[in-house]
């Protein structure tokens, strides 16, 4: 994996979602790598979380609380920033809030998106685009191999859906304005990301820790949902190679990609929830939810060979190691250690550079 420190150090980046629990991460990680990152988001969603536990505040070069779908907003923090590379992770990531509130869903998803590209549009200096959007993007036949980049786009539920349209919306932009303009922009899709510092409703480890921690049962949802697992590093290093190559050489990278991980961390939740006890230090249990639940795709995987082949990217970590990692981090959290040290650490353990 062909990070480039030096195509990093000093590079100004704009970033949307970076008080997110991916956008947390990739703070870190963009201040260890030397970048001047601006960043563009609302307020941390939860309390605890990964944005205050770890001081990120202090790694960015400029930190907005505005809204995506705030246009002349959105432009003028881009304009201010005078970055060469855009990170746009800002969204309403959800799939259960999305049937609550569709509207907001799209309107975030979708039009935060053209806002966006609106604002790269009209702000000189850009070179390279990275928008993520989801696994979840793909019309789900509940097959047993891996979608393709090139595989149907669709969504039953309005957050997948929206993610969806977010897709042709790049495509449409690169097509018609950005390609022209020597502007790479290329959409990234990864799996169901697990990590340290993410305290989100109706998301499985979240979940588990807060039941787990106050002695609770927990009532699983879909335990034989079968999900694409990974470290919320893995497609982190896939988002940050993207945006580099883009930024090389726009024209060969402006497309999707996908970044999923190993065969082998493609599990059931009730397999993840099985390896996650094991590592809990004292005995918890589990049940499954009665009720009917809203609609949500049984089995997905992704196919990551064009990013292999074409980007040099590699998964790194196991499923096991991925759990490893944020019961670690999750342990260190509650112990009262330093955060932003602990996650600068496991970003080192990551890359390679820890040596013990």
């Amino acid at each position: 994996m062909a990070l480039d420190p030096t195509f990093w150090g000093e590079r100004r980046v704009f970033l949307t979602g970076h008080t997110g629990f991916k956008g947390g991460w990739l703070v870190a990680w963009l201040h260890a790598l030397g970048a001047r990152v601006s960043g563009y988001a609302l307020p941390a969603e939860t309390s605890p979380s990964l944005w205050q536990s770890a001081r990120l505040e202090g790694c960015l070069e400029r930190h907005e609380l505005a809204d995506i779908r705030d246009a002349q907003t959105l432009r003028q923090a881009l304009e201010r920033s005078g970055a060469e590379i855009v990170l746009h992770l800002a969204a309403q990531p959800l799939v259960r809030r999305s049937y609550q509130a569709p509207a907001e869903t799209y309107a975030t998803n979708v039009m935060g998106t053209v806002n966006l590209l609106e604002a790269v549009r009209q702000v000189d200096g850009v070179r390279a685009v990275v928008v993520v959007t989801t696994d979840k993007s793909y019309e789900n036949r509940e097959w047993a191999w891996p979608y393709r980049e090139t595989d149907r786009l669709g969504g039953h539920d309005p957050y997948s859906n929206s993610k969806a349209c977010a897709e042709l919306v790049c495509a449409a932009y690169r097509d018609s304005f950005l390609a022209a303009r020597g502007v790479g922009l290329a959409t990234a899709r990864a799996g169901n990301v697990i990590g340290g510092g993410d305290w989100s409703p109706d998301r499985l480890l979240p979940d588990l820790f807060r039941a787990w921690t106050r002695g609770e049962r927990v009532a699983l949802r879909y335990p034989q949902a079968t999900r694409p697992w990974q470290h919320v590093l893995e497609p982190l290093a896939g988002y940050l190679l993207l945006a580099q190559s883009l930024a090389m050489n726009g024209r060969d990278f402006g497309a999707a990609w996908n970044f999923g991980p190993l065969p082998d961390s493609v599990q059931s939740v009730e397999t993840v929830v099985r390896r996650l006890a094991a590592r809990w230090p004292e005995p918890v249990a589990w049940t499954v939810t009665p009720e009917a639940q809203p609609h949500e795709a049984g089995v997905l995987a992704l196919d990551s060979s064009l990013a292999r082949q074409r980007l040099g990217w590699q998964p790194r970590w196991s499923l096991d190691e991925a759990l490893a990692q944020t019961v670690a981090w999750q342990a260190a959290w509650a112990a009262g250690q330093d955060m932003r040290q602990v996650t600068l650490d496991q970003i080192n353990l990551y890359q390679g550079l820890d040596n013990e």
